[in-house]
């Protein structure tokens, strides 16, 4: 069985995320209690108890998802559900590209939680300084999306799967395009309560700094098949990854490029996270992949 593990971004956070699998797994306790050591401040308080005013934040969401997943995996692990061998390849949505980089071996976790913070801390400090948004388009081709963006000064931020886009930029901006997208005869597009204009040019300090944070750590090759949001192909030379995470903060997400690139390769795909947001991506790009989520530790039956 060819296995590829699907990892979750910013806004699949809950309250409540991860209690069941750090009470019953001693593999997903052990990378709670390290996240604590290693942070200095209690991540597991925020993701089991929130509330949700503080786990949405960008500097501990981003953490709660990427300590998640891999708490899941590990539970996984430790019940041997994952065949040895597997999984062959891994793939994370924005921020999830970083807990794929890390199941796959190219920095250990907690170089990776510094990472992560990092970026998160960046990002939500980029946040503060500008006045960004974001909005869904929900059913409209690439092309007339791209149009929309020219004609607006906004950019695409996510190309989630066929017919969901997300688009990112100035508040005024954004507000105009969806008025202008309806005009337009765009019968779904919606602003989204986020803190800022992720995935666009408005989050160029975030990057710089990001660039700068990263120069020094060292980057190993990754044992599996990690394909980057930046072109929904693989990468395998560290400096190349290095490159990408930093471009990622600006870039387009092609997910549905990195969804179709793993899809040619493996027949199952497993989400370790919250929400099952990835799932419902999948099935909308291609009915005939095999997507199963997971959470929390009740749903490690179904592995």
């Amino acid at each position: 069985m060819a296995l590829a593990l699907l990892f979750a971004g910013q806004g699949a956070q809950k309250v409540g995320m991860g209690r069941s699998l750090y009470e019953q797994s001693a593999a997903a306790r052990s990378l709670y209690d390290e996240a604590t050591q290693v942070l200095g401040w209690d991540l597991r308080k925020f993701s089991f108890e929130g509330p949700e005013t503080e786990l949405t934040q960008t500097k501990v969401c981003q953490l709660a998802l990427f300590v998640h997943g891999l708490a899941l995996l590990a539970a996984l692990r430790e019940q041997g559900k994952i065949p040895v061998g597997e999984p062959q390849s891994a793939l994370g949505l924005s921020l999830g590209e970083v807990t794929a980089y890390c199941a796959g071996g190219v920095f250990d976790f907690a170089t990776g939680l510094r990472i992560v913070a990092e970026r998160g801390r960046l990002m939500q400090q980029a946040c503060e300084q500008t006045s960004g948004s974001m909005a869904a388009v929900i059913g409209e081709e690439r092309g007339r999306v791209e149009e929309l963006c020219r004609d607006f000064d906004i950019e695409a931020a996510n190309f989630n799967a066929p017919g969901q886009i997300i688009v990112s930029g100035e508040r005024e901006k954004i507000a105009a395009a969806v008025a202008g997208a309806k005009e337009r005869g765009m019968k779904k597009v919606m602003p989204l309560n986020v803190a800022g204009a992720y995935h666009s040019r408005l989050m160029e300090p975030a990057r710089a700094g990001f660039a700068a944070y990263l120069e020094p750590i060292p980057f190993a090759a990754p044992r599996l098949t990690v394909f980057t949001n930046t072109t929904g192909h693989a990468l395998s030379d560290p400096a190349a990854i290095k490159t990408a995470l930093v471009r990622q903060v600006v870039s387009s997400v092609r997910w549905e490029e990195c969804m179709r690139s793993a899809g040619a390769t493996v027949p199952e795909f497993w989400e370790l996270g919250p929400g099952g947001v990835l799932a419902g991506l999948a099935r909308r790009t291609d009915k005939t992949w095999t997507v199963k989520s997971f959470s929390e530790f009740s749903d490690l039956a179904a592995a």
